[in-house]
């Protein structure tokens, strides 16, 4: 199957005041992105370029720019680190897509259902190994081990989740390790490498790390919010997502948790087989345990906690920006 799409440079996201103080690094990011996107092999580029095209604010990346500046970096590796953050993240998009046969991501059609699975899945190596290449070029061990260790608790996260679902017994401890791994770790890795590429302190370093982990889990908290109460077209997929897949995340852990004997069954069972035949009763569960105030309210737990890292750094207009960063990630619709 083939799709139409432009050939045009990948589109830059929507400008914002949490990337107007690092601007020009930011357009030399996207220059980056449309320079390694380049192979030989015609399709790369064109499913690449597809899936960088296809929206989102480029936090990670974003996250390494304000991370390096945050704490005066005046060269310019820190582009290169960027870039290939983001093409680490595309990566694992193509594959989530494929392990999860999903057909829409930002509202577009996803590149496995454009092109097909194996494209897709081969796509994303392509993009795992160009990120490895700039890695070498950023020439830092520290930043390579970082990174490294990094793809690795990705990889575990997400087979994580894979065998929790259709499992209504996990925990809630067990969601948080899951969404560490498969969502919280590149945000770390961002703006923890981004801090050794900028000679941080120990103390600073240590902020920036878990300053990105906080903003991970907290981000993912609301993703997971939103299944349940989003805007469908705001979110580019349809809410419900998550139940149909069979996916026990934290609205569903709480509700079994609070709801009664009954209520809980219920849920049990439709994690279990999938699908959205009882969506409408399981809102209604979700609703009356307050599910979705307790999900709120961890994350804002997560944000508040990433807040207080920055103290660690110097005032700054890219500190600041982090800061909003933390504030928006709990308060967006989509």
């Amino acid at each position: 199957m083939t799709a139409n799409v432009s050939q045009t440079p990948p589109a830059s996201p929507t400008p914002s005041p949490l990337h107007a103080v690092v601007a020009d690094d930011f357009d030399a990011v996207n220059r980056t992105i449309v320079a390694q996107l380049n192979s030989k092999v015609p399709l790369v580029e064109t499913i690449g370029q597809y899936i960088i095209e296809s929206g989102g604010k480029r936090l990670r990346p974003l996250l390494v720019l304000l991370a390096a500046r945050s704490l005066g970096y005046k060269g310019d590796k820190h582009i290169s680190l960027a870039t290939l953050i983001e093409f680490m993240h595309t990566s694992t998009l193509l594959h989530d897509d494929v392990v999860d046969e999903s057909h829409m991501r930002r509202g577009k059609k996803t590149a496995n259902d454009a092109w097909g699975n194996a494209p897709s899945v081969l796509v994303g190596d392509f993009l795992y190994s160009r990120s490895f290449q700039m890695m070498v070029d950023v020439g830092s061990m520290r930043i390579m081990a970082i990174l490294s260790g990094a793809t690795c608790v990705i990889a575990e996260g997400e087979v994580l989740q894979l065998t929790n679902i259709g499992n209504p017994s996990i925990s809630e401890a067990d969601y948080f390790d899951t969404i560490l791994g498969k969502t919280a770790m590149l945000f770390e890795a961002a703006s923890h490498s981004g801090a050794v590429l900028a000679d941080a302190s120990p103390e600073q370093e240590r902020a920036l790390q878990y300053y990105g982990r906080y903003l991970g889990l907290a981000f993912q908290l609301i993703d997971d919010l939103l299944d349940y109460q989003g805007d469908a077209e705001a979110m580019g997929k349809n809410v419900g997502d998550d139940l149909a897949e069979g996916k026990p995340t934290l609205p569903l852990i709480h509700a079994m948790e609070r709801g009664t004997p009954e209520q809980a069954k219920l849920i049990r069972q439709v994690i279990r087989k999938g699908g959205l035949e009882q969506l409408d009763e399981v809102l209604e569960i979700i609703n009356a345990t307050g599910a979705l105030e307790y999900t709120r309210a961890r994350a804002h737990e997560m944000a508040d906690k990433a807040l207080a890292e920055l103290n660690a750094l110097p005032p700054s207009p890219y500190r600041d920006s982090m800061a909003n960063i933390a504030r928006l990630a709990v308060d967006r619709k989509a």
